[in-house]
């Protein structure tokens, strides 16, 4: 058990804030799509232990109003969210093979979790565990791989080169970590949606949070069918 930090954003900077502002937006979102009174639990997929830096980090819960309706879930011993937010509960776990019952939880919210769990398959394999688990439906938030400044690394435009030289720079300039696929794979609303048709899943949309005039953040929203 790794506490990575996937990002090079600076605790308290610039970027920092910025991040926490369209987080903000997500979690508007979050909530006109799923009123809070209309669910008894959420599940947070991908929380950190990393509580001493990002001020956007485990931003969720932060600022969800109802702690006792949050179940944080994380691959991370991020148990001290339950002495800084009475009424959650953590539990340890994979977010592609979760520790929960199918359509157990009303609701599953994740952001910017996906783009960190590896290959495509894992990813898939990720949005298969959220719709199982999930009751009412599945809020999935990931950096826009089309935005021109990837958010990660703090670099632009480089990551609109094909894969194969985005990583072999990566590793040139010394990033050796983003450039493995399984600690960085950003994503498109192509790649999504053909995850989704490929899961069978059919009733799904997606939003779109944008900063600077481009798409920056990709809100994949999924409903269960009843």
């Amino acid at each position: 058990m790794r506490n990575e930090v996937y990002t090079l954003q600076r605790p308290g900077g610039f970027i920092d804030h910025l991040s926490l502002k369209k987080r903000l937006k997500m979690l508007d979102l979050f909530s006109s799509e799923f009123p809070v009174s209309s669910f008894a639990k959420v599940l947070d997929v991908g929380v950190t232990a990393d509580n001493a830096g990002l001020t956007s980090s485990n931003y969720f819960e932060k600022y969800f109003p109802a702690k006792d309706k949050i179940i944080a879930l994380s691959n991370q011993d991020a148990s001290c969210l339950e002495q800084m937010y009475p009424g959650l509960q953590f539990k340890f776990g994979d977010a592609k093979a979760m520790p929960f019952a199918e359509s157990s939880i009303d609701v599953v919210f994740s952001s910017a979790v996906i783009e960190h769990v590896g290959s495509r398959a894992e990813q898939k394999r990720m949005i298969a565990e959220c719709f199982r688990v999930a009751k009412q439906g599945v809020f999935l938030a990931t950096p826009n791989r089309w935005h021109p400044m990837e958010v990660h690394t703090l670099l632009p435009l480089l990551h609109w080169l094909p894969k194969r030289i985005h990583r072999a720079i990566l590793k040139l300039i010394g990033l050796k970590f983003f450039a493995l696929e399984s600690n960085l794979n950003l994503l498109d609303q192509r790649t999504l949606a053909r995850a989704c048709s490929d899961l069978g899943i059919r009733q799904y949309s997606f939003r779109r949070i944008k900063t600077f005039g481009f798409t920056s953040n990709l809100v994949l929203i999924i409903r269960k069918q009843r």
